[in-house]
């Protein structure tokens, strides 16, 4: 009934939207291009420093292509591709592809995309390319193993970017719903695949509550997730995850943070004396003129990956970060960011990490 629901709603909306879109022999399409790219150095003093360098560079480029076009009742459609290369191997990859058709009866997107609280989730004032943001790249220069959540600090498997279905309404009083729908979890091949048993989770459905606006003087920015999909294998536990988040900003400040609760989705169902998979963040932000200033604390528990099956897998994990991002020029930011990392798997010593980063990026 869930994924009926979400597959229906999308295809309403775009069949309202375009059924009365004027044909046209010849659509001028406007293609935009943009993209951003970043340098990074980072210094990091590992207590599990067995053979480990300290230093270390770590560079992206992405690149966003988006054809669009508009028919005479208003209906906007086009496509986005957004490629990617990154250091140290540059290979080059797609993580979108996707149609899309926007109109009164708000957004349809179909293809290559994340899931709904991975592209509009609020985590807290500090997200990818704000130093001090553990939605950012100390993990990057990190090794070892980790609580699962780390990486997946909103609904556990929003980071997927399989082909999906996703449905938006129009903004109402700074509110939009939103819906999404995926057959079958990381499905990223090149033809269709319709084998049971052959990924972890199937049917995964994701609906998501945003709002952004303002009471007096005061800013706010919320959302609220729920992720869920059946478990392919008999043995696995179904997954069920829900992700809630708040911003509150007064002039140049912003306070918030977020809070993730996943279960033991996707961990076996023998499985004894694994923790329950959960993520908190707290965040404040302060602008001063050209310069953000930010610090973060992360806490996070659960397995160190999916089919958890005993305690051994259990971690746990304590992130505290500060940072200050500095903006040199339009589209050009460079930032510095410290952060300290406590982390304990199963029976294992506490493993500490400083890491230092720097951070010089370009957007366009």
């Amino acid at each position: 009934m869930k994924r009926s629901l979400v597959i229906g709603c999308a295809a309403v909306a775009l069949a309202a939207g375009c059924g009365t879109a004027s044909a046209q022999s010849k659509t001028k399409f406007d293609i935009l291009v943009g993209g951003d790219a970043f340098f990074q150095a980072g210094y990091t003093d590992q207590k599990n420093d067995s053979n480990l360098r300290k230093t270390e560079f770590s560079n992206r480029m992405r690149l966003k292509f988006t054809p669009t076009a508009k028919a005479d009742n208003g209906l906007e459609y086009g496509a986005r591709l957004r490629i990617r290369t990154s250091g140290p191997s540059n290979t080059v990859t797609a993580d979108r592809a996707y149609l899309f058709a926007n109109g009164s009866f708000g957004t349809v997107q179909a293809g290559t995309i994340n899931g709904l609280s991975d592209e509009y989730g609020v985590i807290g004032p500090n997200v990818d390319g704000i130093s001090g943001s553990p939605d950012g790249f100390w993990s990057t220069f990190y090794n070892g193993s980790m609580p699962y959540v780390m990486g997946a600090l909103r609904t556990l498997e929003s980071g997927d970017n399989g082909t999906k279905l996703v449905y938006l309404t129009p903004s109402f009083s700074g509110f939009q719903l939103g819906a999404a729908y995926t057959p079958k979890y990381s499905d990223t091949a090149t033809s269709v695949n319709r084998v049971k048993g052959s990924k972890i989770y199937s049917d995964v459905g994701e609906v998501q509550a945003y709002y952004k606006g303002t009471v007096g003087a005061v800013g706010l920015e919320g959302s609220l997730a729920y992720q869920f999909a059946d478990a392919e294998a008999a043995t696995t536990k179904d997954l069920s995850s829900v992700h809630v988040g708040l911003n509150v900003s007064y002039g140049a400040l912003v306070v918030g943070g977020s809070y993730a609760n996943s279960g033991k989705s996707g961990y076996t169902k023998s499985a004894r004396g694994v923790d329950n998979q959960q993520v908190w963040i707290l965040g404040a932000q302060y602008t001063v003129g050209p310069v953000i200033l930010a610090a973060t604390y992360t806490d996070g528990r659960g397995a160190t990956g999916q089919l958890a099956s005993t305690a051994a897998d259990n971690a746990r994990a304590k992130l505290y970060q500060v940072g200050a991002t500095y903006t040199i020029a339009p589209g050009l930011t460079t930032g510095l960011e410290y952060s300290y990392f406590d982390n304990k798997v199963g029976t294992a010593a506490k493993d500490k990490a400083n890491m230092f980063l720097i951070d010089t990026r370009l957007s366009f």
